[in-house]
Parts: structure tokens; C-alpha cells; sequence
């Protein structure tokens, strides 16, 4: 009797992500090769998490400024030529010899303590695939680190889970300093006058560098013991109107604890894909009817705020403001409507047609559109009116008798029709009246 077979118990490998690359690759398009997810992005989709189309489109690595041509809507979203090689430009220079100069700056805004960097190390990240570099990073963090002089990382890659998707990053550089601790540096082009730079565009480096510190947050937590990433980061750029590097600390904690909290609540892409109709695709090459099909039947929350950070901007501002949605008009003025989500159930309300009176929202409207009716409907007293005016403050209706008013503002020879008898003389008669009696005297 042959002896029995032991059955197999060990785990069957979990397909789940494979299944998902899949799903992902066709809705992108099995011949569109996929968007790298950058900072950039991922800052903007945390300002908006409601937006399940820009986290599918994202997730799906699609290039939305190519659907958003090949929709009708193209979007001037993005840098100008002349700004980017500007940009690389500026960055050469303060990476030169081997980072002597970022170093330095690392060094004085930020670290003044330690030593002084001289001959900071610079470990080759170079790999193939995204995941080669992404592991190839973190072992030469773990390497600078255990290291303990300065070290900086030029143009590292970083990997931060989004939605169930991964998405790789990229920041300018990482530098290691010799108590272990890592700093982000965002390098950017535009000037700091007199040590200070435009506070939006700030703003925007700091949103982008929390990313950043996100992700090196996640490999710091894989070793043992987790070195200190720091929240302060460096942005570098140049020095009033000349090409010379300057850097300024700036504290991106506030950003990181935003930015987590809004990545946390973002759908899962593998939950948006599911709810998608059979056979949706998003590639470019489809017909223009067919790919509006496919981009509207993923539900978008438009805002103002997206036309200076998503690419399908003006395609969703044209659709919202069909819908008559009032998000369209502003977050502030959709925060403060409530349950009222279009311009027509708002004018309703505001007439009486329709609404809870007991609304704090629908009694606010109502007394508003009662303000603007009795503004409107009351006339007003002429005033002002000069160099010619004409005053036509009188009756709107020509049957009912009119009440003389004392003419306001009519001068330098306008001519009143309140109905009152003015017998004041004009001042040109006035001054001639003068003259004639000073020359009689």
C-alpha cells in the first residue's frame, strides 16, 4: 500500500497586490506605461481626499495632463521649460563638490553644534527598477548612520504606501548627520529677498517636504535603533537676485500631522476600482465620448483651490458648475451651506419654496434675500450728482403724485427733477451777482 501524502499546509502566497497591479494597468491602459506618483502630487491629493477620481487616476498612474487634452480641457498646469532647466541649473550648483556648499548650510541652519563637515560622503544609489533604489536607500541610510560623520544622499528614493498603492518619492537630497539624525533639503528656484521667499511658495515646499519626511518616518522605523528624522527641514534657494545658494530652516511638523491624518482617510484604490463599471479604461487612445464615460463615472469634489494643483481642473470646474454644485464657488461657502450641496436648492431656500424654516442655515438665507429685496425695492435720494448730472430721483410711476424732496448733491450746474423749487441761483450766476457788486462798490 503506498504510504499517504502529508497535505501541504504551508500558506499559500497572497496575490492580493498582483491582482491589484493588474486592475490598476487596465484602467491606465495595457500599452500606457504608468505616472510615477510624486511629492507633489501626493500633497495636493491630501489637501483633497474627498476626490476619489484624482486617487484613482493617481493610484492608476495615469498622466492626467494627457487625458485632460484628450477630454477638450488642457490644463497649462505645471512648470515652464525655462523654470525647470533654471531649476536643475541651481541645483548643480549647490550639489557641486560632492555637496561641500548644501553641507555647510546643513551645517549652519541647523546643526551648528557638530562638527564641521569636511569631505562629507556621497554612497552611489544607483539601481535598476524602482525597488532596487528604494532598497538601496535605505541601506545606505543604515550604512550613514551606523557611520556617524556627514553623509548626503543625492536624489534618494523612498517608497510611502498611499490607498493600498505604493507610490515612490523623490526628494532632492538626505542628509545624515553624525549623530544619526536625517534631514530632508528641498532645493527650489525661486529667490530669498533679504532672507525671505514668497510665503505660498513656501508653503507649497513645506507641504512637499512632510511627504518626504513621511516616508523616511517608515524606513527609520525598520531599523533598530530607529534614528531621529528630523521635522525641520532645509529649503534652499537662491540669494536675492544673484545665482548663490542661501537656506532657511523650516518647521514642517504641522504639515506632516496634516498630511498624515488626510492620507489615512483616503480610500483605498482597491476599494474605487471594485465600484468602477466592467471594461473602464482610461487611456487616452479611447473616444473622446467613451473616456468622458469612464472619467465621470468616478465621483470628483472640485474646489477652487484645484486649478493650481491637478491637471483635470478645468474639466471638473465645467462639470460642477453645470451641476450647480456650490462647492464650485469655494470649501468656505460649501462648509457654511450644510446640507444645501447646489446653487438651486440655495435659491430655493432663500425664496421659501423649499427648506426647514427652523434652519439656522435656511433662516440666515431668508433673512439675507429679505435685506436684498427691501434694498432694491426702496428708492433712494439722489446723491452725488454733479458736473452735469442729471437727478431723476422722482416718481417711478407717472399717475401718482409726487412729494417734493430737497435736492441733494445737485451743483456745478446740474439740473434737480425731485420736484422741489430751488431758487438758489447756479455759482456761475451767484459769482457774476458777486462780481457786479463789488464793482459797484
Amino acid at each position: 500500500m503506498p504510504p499517504s501524502r502529508e497535505p501541504n499546509r504551508q500558506p499559500v502566497p497572497s496575490t492580493r497586490g498582483t491582482r491589484l497591479r493588474h486592475r490598476l494597468a487596465e484602467l491606465r491602459g495595457p500599452a500606457v506605461p504608468p505616472q510615477p506618483l510624486d511629492a507633489r502630487a501626493l500633497a495636493a491629493l491630501a489637501a483633497n481626499p474627498g476626490c476619489r477620481r484624482r486617487a484613482i487616476l493617481d493610484g492608476a498612474g495615469v498622466n492626467k495632463a494627457v487625458l485632460a487634452s484628450a477630454l477638450g480641457s488642457p490644463s497649462a498646469f505645471g512648470q515652464s521649460q525655462f523654470a525647470f532647466m533654471r531649476g536643475n541649473a541651481f541645483e548643480a550648483r549647490v550639489k557641486a563638490d560632492g555637496g561641500a556648499e548644501l553641507l555647510r548650510l546643513v551645517h549652519e541652519k541647523l546643526d551648528a553644534g557638530a562638527e564641521p563637515p569636511v569631505g562629507g560622503a556621497v554612497p552611489d544609489l544607483g539601481a535598476s527598477g524602482p525597488e532596487g533604489r528604494t532598497a538601496r536607500t535605505a541601506l545606505a541610510l543604515r550604512e550613514a548612520t551606523a557611520a556617524g560623520g556627514w553623509t548626503l544622499l543625492d536624489h534618494p528614493l523612498l517608497a510611502l504606501e498611499v490607498a493600498g498603492s505604493p507610490a515612490f518619492l523623490e526628494p532632492d537630497a538626505v542628509v545624515v548627520h553624525p549623530d544619526g539624525g536625517w534631514t530632508v533639503v528641498e532645493i527650489k528656484s525661486f529667490p530669498m529677498l533679504d532672507g525671505s521667499a514668497d510665503a505660498a511658495k513656501v508653503g507649497a515646499a513645506a507641504r512637499q517636504s512632510a511627504v518626504y519626511v513621511l516616508a523616511l518616518e517608515q524606513v527609520a522605523a525598520r531599523l533598530d535603533p530607529a534614528p531621529e528624522v528630523h521635522h525641520t527641514v532645509l529649503l534652499v534657494c537662491p540669494k536675492d537676485f544673484s545665482n548663490l545658494p542661501t537656506a532657511s530652516a523650516v518647521d514642517v511638523r504641522k504639515q506632516c500631522s496634516v498630511t498624515r491624518r488626510q492620507l489615512d482617510r483616503l480610500t483605498r484604490v482597491e476599494d474605487i476600482a471594485d465600484a468602477l463599471p466592467e471594461g473602464t479604461c482610461f487611456s487616452p487612445d479611447l473616444p473622446a465620448a467613451e473616456l468622458t464615460a469612464a472619467v465621470e463615472s468616478v465621483p470628483a469634489t472640485y474646489a477652487p483651490e484645484c486649478l493650481a494643483a491637478c491637471e483635470l481642473a478645468f474639466h471638473c470646474r465645467a462639470h460642477s458648475r453645470a451641476e450647480g454644485a456650490v462647492t464650485s464657488l469655494g470649501r468656505s461657502l460649501r462648509a457654511e451651506l450644510g446640507a444645501l450641496t447646489t446653487v438651486t436648492d440655495v435659491l430655493s431656500a432663500a425664496h421659501g419654496h423649499t427648506g426647514d424654516p427652523t434652519d439656522p442655515t435656511v433662516e440666515t438665507l431668508r433673512r439675507a434675500a429679505a435685506l436684498r429685496t427691501e434694498a432694491l425695492g426702496t428708492p433712494s435720494p439722489a446723491r452725488g450728482a454733479g458736473n452735469g448730472a442729471t437727478s431723476h430721483n422722482g416718481a417711478a410711476d407717472d399717475n401718482e403724485p409726487q412729494v417734493p424732496g430737497p435736492s441733494r448733491g445737485a451743483g456745478n450746474g446740474a439740473t434737480s427733477h425731485d420736484g422741489a423749487a430751488d431758487d438758489t441761483p447756479p455759482p456761475a450766476q451767484r459769482t457774476a451777482q458777486q462780481s457786479g457788486r463789488s464793482g459797484s462798490k
